[in-house]
């Protein structure tokens, strides 16, 4: 990574999620009052001071107690670890209410460990007279203490951001500003994201960890481990990807208000900042409503996708007619994304898993595409010429003059004509289908809207 990268930690519930908040300047990680709620590492872009840096919200490290789900506490001290060794700068957030506590010394023993700049934070400091409890933390021997409210977001928020960016090597994370008149990126080379969505449990962690090359998320078999949407930043062939796995998007009827709700609207949210929308199904599960909605939120959202048939190595006849038939099937089904690719995989096999990268970079690629005015007119015209448009109940018919591409990402046409409320949407999906046969857009949406221009 290019950017130095700042990692925070800490045991559970000190503030580490509200002071990420606080830095990124948007609810991004979730907060609440129960301890452990952030599992997995979370990265998000930060600047202070011209200086640009990756910063880190990770799970509460864990002692071990009666209380604590052993298994889950191990998964993210995982996590906590590959954060530490990316570290350029570990902020270690304590809790300044609580005081001093044997967890915050064994959190303190692990992060000596990897030697690198360490700033000791005392969260809850909201009054003056909290500042006494900052001094006891000297006892940790990690130099000293800085006091802070990440609720309110006092001075001392904007000290410890002066601090870290001193830690940076000279020039590391230094912005610099684009020159006037820069050309448009190449949309074959240019940095994107993708979302990777779907119900929980279908596998969509397990596909992320394999396309990152490393443990990137926590997986269970208990549905609902993953809660943030988790940001992961990779390079494939020199091209900057962000990989955001989300949380499995359950049926509203379903979802208790709480984390999980606040988990779902973050997934929703994924897809609206991503270029690219990985939907992942489970082969050996029929496809249900909620795979549809999903499906239908893509569209709506306007986003590139990929449909990823997962687990395909549990189904017994893998063969190229099986395939055939079950993308007409899910196509079929999910006629919201009918314009996307479908990929088959196993991420227990890793079975066509970089599929699903070179799939999305095409998408991107086709959601930026333009077609020049005068072909763009050509097959309009030519279309209409073939299959004129329908006469309405008052024997009106639609009169296309011109046509011309007005944006991209997603493809979008702009018909000048007589009057748009003549235009039907089975009229419409016929231009669409044509549009397609001639310029491709696959594994893109393409948006057609009418503007009525009198004639001379």
């Amino acid at each position: 990574m290019s950017k130095p990268v700042v990692a925070i930690v800490g045991r559970p519930n000190v503030g580490k999620s509200t002071f990420f908040n606080r830095c990124i300047g948007a609810k991004y990680a979730i907060v609440d009052d129960s301890p452990g709620v952030t599992r997995d590492r979370i990265y998000r872009d930060c600047d202070w001071n011209g200086r640009e840096f990756l910063l880190v919200d990770t799970g509460g490290i864990q002692g071990e107690d009666g209380n604590t789900d052993a298994v889950m506490a191990g998964a993210v001290l995982d996590q906590v670890q590959e954060a530490l060794v990316q570290a350029d700068v570990i902020v270690f957030l304590v809790d300044g209410r609580q005081g001093l506590t044997g967890a915050d010394e064994e959190v303190a023993n692990i992060i000596r460990k990897v030697k690198k700049p360490i700033l000791l934070a005392v969260n809850k400091i909201d009054s003056m007279k909290d500042n006494n409890n900052v001094m006891e933390f000297y006892k940790l021997g990690l130099g000293e203490p800085l006091g802070l409210s990440a609720m309110q977001g006092s001075g001392g928020v904007g000290d410890l951001l002066d601090a870290i960016v001193e830690k940076f090597p000279e020039g590391a994370g230094k912005i610099v500003y684009p020159e006037e008149g820069e050309e448009e990126k190449d949309p074959n080379t240019s940095p994107y994201a993708i979302a990777v969505v779907g119900r929980p449990n279908v596998g969509k962690s397990s596909l992320t960890n394999v396309l990152c090359g490393t443990k990137r998320a926590i997986v269970s078999e208990v549905p609902g481990t993953t809660r943030d949407a988790v940001d992961t930043p990779i390079k494939v062939h020199g091209r900057e990807i962000t990989l955001i796995d989300t949380a499995g998007i359950r049926r509203k009827s379903r979802v208790d208000y709480g984390i999980e709700a606040f988990s779902v609207v973050r997934s929703l949210k994924a897809i609206d900042r991503a270029d690219v929308c990985v939907l992942v199904l489970d082969a050996s599960i029929e496809i249900s409503d909620q795979d549809q909605k999903i499906a239908g939120k893509i569209e709506e959202a306007g986003k590139a996708a990929v449909i990823v048939i997962n687990k395909w190595d549990l189904i017994e006849d893998r063969s190229s007619r099986s395939m055939t038939n079950f993308t007409e099937e899910v196509k079929r089904q999910l006629r919201a994304l009918s314009y996307a690719e479908v990929v088959f995989t196993s991420a227990t096999s890793k079975l066509r898993v970089p599929k699903i990268l070179e799939a999305s970079a095409r998408a991107y690629a086709e959601a930026h595409k333009r077609i020049t005015t005068g072909l763009v007119n050509q097959i309009v015209n030519e279309s209409v010429a073939l299959v004129p448009p329908p006469a309405s109940k008052r024997g009106k018919r639609l009169k296309v003059y011109y046509t011309t591409q007005v944006s991209v990402a997603p493809p979008t046409f702009l018909l000048f004509v007589s009057d748009g409320k003549l235009m039907s949407k089975n009229y419409e999906t016929y231009l669409e289908r044509k549009l397609r046969e001639a310029f491709g857009f696959h594994g893109a949406p393409i948006r057609i809207f009418t503007r009525a221009k009198k004639e001379s």
